[in-house]
């Protein structure tokens, strides 16, 4: 599938890298808040978070405004990487599966390059026996290497290793300035704007069957497929 992911046009420092994410090894990491999507052990730990505070891990679209964390201030080569961004940033976390452990596959909510929002990642720590899988592909990503994925499609990730697979994960806010950083390396934008149309018209439909089922479960999945059809319109 078109524009599914894209390897971005920056490589960084490893050992400076590991320099940084040392200091953040001192601090107290918490198991991730969504339990129901890993088998094992998957910690993260806060750069910028809604709160302010390192512990706070949740990616909430909901928030109007992040704040850094005072981890942050101590990462001067993490804030180098971070600014080479020139959007609107939200969460910024380090996110780290230990060996034997693994992400089920999932789907996230208005988490695509379509839905006005992109999520960056830069492995520090990884390995050729970790896979990284989103729609059905195996995404091989290298150390200090920068990486897009479309977290709308089904994704997994599977800690085959004998290591720590240790990312940092920017999510960012879709600007003019990304569009031409997306466009550079192979963006569709005519591709996303066919999608955009076939997902409304699906996921409308699929409103007026729950509809029909008054329930609460179908509520909820209601509500939710109303905020993806609002956010993919704000962004036309």
């Amino acid at each position: 599938m078109k524009n599914s992911y894209f390897k971005m046009p920056f490589q960084f420092d490893n050992h400076l890298l590991l320099e940084n994410l040392s200091i953040c090894l001192e601090s107290e990491w918490n198991e991730h808040f969504n339990k129901k999507d890993f088998e094992g052990e998957w910690t993260s730990i806060s750069l910028r978070s809604a709160s302010g505070k390192e512990t706070d891990v949740a990616a909430n679209p909901n928030v109007e405004q992040y704040k850094n964390t005072p981890l942050l201030k101590k990462c001067k080569y993490f804030q180098f990487i971070i600014d080479q961004f020139e959007c609107e940033k939200e969460s910024i976390r380090l996110l780290s599966l230990s060996p034997g452990s693994y992400v089920n596959t999932h789907t996230d909510l208005a988490a695509g390059y379509e839905s006005g929002f992109f999520r960056i990642h830069v492995p520090i720590k990884t390995d050729f026996n970790v896979s990284f899988i989103v729609n059905g592909i195996d995404i091989k990503m290298k150390e200090g290497e920068c990486w897009y994925a479309n977290f709308n499609l089904p994704h997994s990730v599977q800690n085959k290793s004998a290591r720590n697979r240790v990312h940092l994960v920017i999510d960012c806010k879709r600007n003019d300035w990304s569009d031409k950083l997306f466009k550079e390396v192979g963006y569709d934008f005519d591709y996303e704007k066919q999608t955009m149309d076939y997902s409304i018209k699906t996921k409308q439909l699929m409103i007026e069957q729950l509809r029909l089922m008054k329930t609460k479960t179908a509520d909820n999945m209601i509500e939710k497929l109303t905020i993806e059809i609002s956010n993919t319109l704000n962004n036309y």
